[in-house]
């Protein structure tokens, strides 16, 4: 038979024990508490039940958690039977039930017996009158404050000391604010030992009975009034904007494309100029254009934010193997190759012109043709390298001198786009984006244009005035000029 370790809680205080927990410690002479500070082990004492308590072990200590777990497996090898209580219910904010349960996992020859008790939410739900339903729970040892969700109440436990007191405030402060208040109590349950009041966040430090007992519930935070929004709490403006919003009512898919468009693009505005607080902003507005998008598509019956967040997360998951599963890819062009595979084979792609067409047509242009060049390049159509590409520009503008003189207006198009094409070839060879080269080079040429007109202006002349090659002396002073050169970036 396999030695067990029956795991019991002892509730919040003292006379919480269940008469089924209570039964085991009664016929168990191998009893461990996970504390012997807890009002409960006074019930133990009383009905003369022997213990070895576990005070020494701090849980933010792991090496020491380890140690105590082997102890306890150790027991049980010698023991056959042994009890590990602890406070509350063990599956509520008890790490070393976790490490325990987990490690006994592992093929240790140990089974594990959990019961269930009362924990200290039943007794904090209770004494602040709470539906647990609408709660949060968290623990000060291990507190996340992305993952706290101020719509709900959330209840912190283990404010066990000054240090997690501090943690908490450093946490939270940017979350809630300064000077939200909180209800604080230590030993819920427990009659006259219980000690609760309400201070603002910026005090929690302050208060001079904290201990083991102690946890801290902080009320649910109206939308209108939060210090910090969440992935959730925008879906919820969103939603909020779509019902009540007369503009934003009446917006389609449709109807929001150019906005989309122009968040695009002033996003990538913002990345070129360096400007990351404005980046923060854009890309801010562009997940306003995904959550309207979505929420038509919610209306619609189609899909919603959370099925856009899925469908993403399981792309990424089934395109990075490498990362996500056993396969091997140790360089960038391993891994868009993979990408490309797995792409061509999600698709039921047969041909590599299939391929080549699913690229969207309302791509601009020199973006388009980039993406069609990979495609051909995935199957080994292109140039051995870059010379060979430069070679085609050549013959490519050959081929535009020889046509441009005449009157065939479509031969001289057809002509222009190859050599537009070849360009973006070179471009890719060289991993530059033609859309970005091209938008800097105009900016580049109004830059200058700028500085021609500024200097003309100087010397009273216009620019319809002047003769070419007056204007191209000032353009040529415009490209040594600094200003004008830290302009063109």
């Amino acid at each position: 038979m396999k030695p067990i370790i029956h795991v019991l809680g002892m509730g919040p205080g003292r006379g919480y024990m269940t008469a089924d927990t209570l039964d085991l410690l009664k016929g168990s002479g191998n009893v461990f508490l996970r504390t012997g500070l807890h009002p409960g082990a006074e019930d133990l004492k009383e009905m003369g039940i022997e213990y070895e308590s576990f005070d020494e072990y701090s849980e933010a200590d792991g090496s020491s958690i380890v140690e105590m777990i082997d102890r306890l497996i150790s027991s049980a090898y010698e023991h056959g039977e042994i009890c590990y209580v602890v406070p509350g219910s063990p599956m509520i904010c008890e790490k070393t039930v976790m490490q325990l349960a987990n490690t006994v996992s592992m093929g240790r020859g140990i089974d594990l017996d959990i019961r269930p008790g009362v924990s200290f939410v039943d007794a904090m739900a209770a004494e602040l009158g709470l539906d647990s339903s609408g709660i949060m729970l968290a623990d000060a040892l291990d507190l996340d404050r992305h993952r706290i969700d101020t719509s709900m109440g959330v209840i912190i436990a283990h404010v066990c000391d000054i240090s997690a007191a501090n943690e908490i405030k450093a946490k939270l402060s940017g979350i809630y604010g300064d000077n939200t208040l909180l209800t604080v109590v230590s030993g819920a349950g427990n009659g006259d030992i219980m000690k609760k009041t309400e201070i603002p966040l910026c005090q929690l430090d302050r208060i001079e009975w904290l201990d083991h007992l102690t946890s801290v519930y902080i009320a649910p935070v109206k939308l209108e009034s939060k210090n910090r929004y969440s992935f959730d709490d925008f879906k919820r403006i969103t939603d909020k904007l779509r019902g009540e919003c007369p503009w934003d009512r009446q917006q389609t898919h449709d109807s929001l494309k150019q906005h989309l468009l122009e968040e695009c693009y002033e996003v990538l505005h913002a990345i070129e100029m360096e400007d990351d607080e404005n980046l923060c902003e854009e890309l801010g507005d562009l997940l306003l254009q995904i959550f309207l998008h979505s929420k038509i598509g919610e209306e619609s019956g189609t899909f919603d934010i959370y099925e856009v967040v899925n469908g993403i997360s399981k792309k990424m998951i089934r395109r990075h193997p490498h990362v996500f599963g056993n396969t091997a890819a140790t360089t960038p062009n391993d891994v868009s190759k993979k990408w490309a595979d797995i792409k061509r084979e999600e698709k039921g792609f047969k041909t590599q012109t299939e391929v080549m067409r699913s690229v969207p047509n309302n791509l601009p242009a020199l973006m388009s043709s980039y993406k069609i060049q990979e495609k051909a390049a995935e199957v080994g159509f292109d140039w051995d390298d870059v010379d060979g590409a430069m070679d085609k520009i050549y013959e490519e503008t050959e081929e535009v001198r020889e046509v441009y003189k005449g009157s065939e207006r479509g031969r001289i198009e057809e002509e222009i786009g190859d050599l537009l094409f070849a360009v973006v070839n070179v471009a890719r060879f060289l991993k530059i984006q033609p859309e970005f080269a091209l938008k800097k080079a105009s900016d580049k040429f109004i830059s200058r244009f700028e500085y021609i007109e500024a200097a003309a202006g100087s010397k009273n002349q216009k620019l319809q005035n002047m003769s070419l090659g007056q204007m191209n002396m000032l353009w040529n002073e415009a490209k040594e000029n600094k200003k004008y050169k830290k302009n063109q970036k």
